[in-house]
């Protein structure tokens, strides 16, 4: 047996998240995991035709309407960069992605450079994944790879996720990648275009499931999640 693998496709961030949550909830099988609770697991991969399409964030997730802009400015600007340097913290996404590696390198700007001299390169991309670090990390980054490129002049962000708490995680995930795509596109000089989202482990943890269910009850009342394809393979 394996996990399903479970592909949800829409226009907007929230209505795809949403979808996605349920299609895991419904399809996913119950594991073990390596924090001593189950969690409902599947491949998921999520595309959203136009991520800054209104509402980007879904009104039935507390958590980001709660703590976004600090994640925001964590993920964006660095917030919590310090913690890293000070070995408070063995790492943050912007600390991976702006000042990776021993020598800081920063692989934003050369995503912008490699894009601006070569738009229709397949190179452009940024890892987080440092092994002699993250094998011993009791909670090693999720997020695992960036890839852009540009066709037709818009720009197309996809990430890849090793794992990932979809509930209580991939959406304030989604909302912050999705800025620092359109920073990219606009110092490039070009519009946005898709944003592709893959998991290999996309989960539920046991202790969100009284919360997964209220949502959805929510959410099915209101009728959101009905323009939003999805399927499991």
């Amino acid at each position: 047996m394996r996990a399903p693998v479970v592909v949800v496709k829409g226009f907007s961030i929230a209505s795809v998240w949403g979808r996605a949550v349920l299609e895991v909830w419904r399809h996913g099988v119950e594991v073990p995991t390596e924090y001593g609770e189950k969690a409902k697991e599947a491949t998921l991969l999520m595309v959203v035709e136009d991520p800054f399409k209104e509402p980007r964030v879904h009104r039935g997730d507390v958590l980001a309407v709660v703590g976004l802009k600090d994640y925001m400015e964590e993920v964006l600007n660095g917030s919590k960069d310090k913690l890293v340097e000070e070995g408070k913290l063995p790492y943050t996404y912007h600390e991976r992605l702006f000042k990776y590696g021993a020598d800081g390198f920063n692989q934003m700007d050369y995503v912008i450079r490699k894009l601006k001299s070569t738009p229709y390169t397949r190179r452009a991309q940024a890892i987080t994944w440092i092994p002699v670090k993250d094998v011993n990390l009791d909670s090693p980054p999720c997020l695992q790879r960036l890839w852009f490129k540009v066709y037709s002049g818009k720009l197309v962000l996809q990430s890849e996720w090793r794992s990932r708490d979809l509930f209580r995680a991939a959406h304030m995930n989604m909302l912050a990648l999705t800025e620092l795509m359109k920073t990219i596109a606009l110092n490039v000089g070009v519009e946005l275009g898709s944003y592709v989202d893959f998991s290999n482990s996309a989960h539920i943890y046991e202790k969100s499931y009284d919360n997964v269910k209220s949502f959805l009850n929510v959410c099915e009342k209101r009728g959101f999640n009905k323009s939003v394809e999805a399927y499991v393979i």
